[in-house]
């Protein structure tokens, strides 16, 4: 899946290495916070995961690779696929502070969304975190997804527990949204900075919820 500032490539035990550069920019672990993993101890460990991690069909893994760099840094997923509901998840996110707040970031993400949407014809997209991450819960008010509410003690992840927030856009509220991200993204909003010139997050909140 190539855009115009990133590209999305099955998630292969290839990317290791770049993964494993990219983390070592995040010195403080933060990126890691609120996954069931990481930050991993040495090169091999991370090989590991990914190599595990690429094996899976649900979770369905992504490397990033954002133009600009031409190296790896971050995944996410395809995951709880359910064809049977027409339900699909995006989740595992983890970008590095290189790729983080970027319009490579946000382009990666709806490369997926539009995927599963356009592509494989679901009808149901689901974003769930940790009710605790804050920066996960304004992402997916940015990219235009409903909150559902929250399930208590939901689990347990690295000893802590979880209240998980759930949001969803819908079928029928997806082309508004899938819009909307396209037309933020789109060259046309962006100055000589670099820095857009429009919202994204004011074009989503104007958007119909439910």
């Amino acid at each position: 899946h190539r855009g115009a500032a990133v590209t999305l490539e099955p998630l292969a035990v290839r990317h290791a290495e770049d993964l494993w550069a990219a983390a070592q920019a995040d010195s403080s672990g933060d990126g890691w916070a609120y996954l069931g993993y990481g930050p991993f101890p040495d090169a091999g460990a991370l090989h590991r995961h990914v190599a595990a991690f690429a094996a899976q069909h649900d979770p369905m893994a992504f490397a990033i690779r954002p133009h600009r760099s031409g190296r790896v840094e971050g995944w996410l997923t395809l995951m709880e696929i359910q064809p049977a509901n027409a339900a699909i998840e995006i989740g595992h996110i983890w970008f590095s502070p290189r790729l983080r707040r970027t319009r490579a970031a946000t382009e990666a993400m709806f490369l997926l969304m539009r995927h599963a949407m356009d592509d494989l014809g679901y009808r149901r997209l689901v974003w769930k975190c940790n009710a605790l991450n804050a920066p996960s819960v304004a992402a997916a008010h940015r990219l235009g997804f409903v909150p559902e509410g929250i399930h208590r003690a939901h689990g347990v992840v690295k000893g802590r527990r979880r209240d998980t927030a759930w949001f969803s856009i819908l079928e029928d509220e997806w082309p508004a949204r899938r819009d909307a991200i396209a037309a933020w993204l789109d060259d046309s909003n962006w100055d000589h900075t670099g820095a857009p010139r429009a919202s994204l997050s004011a074009a989503t909140a104007a958007l119909p919820k439910g």
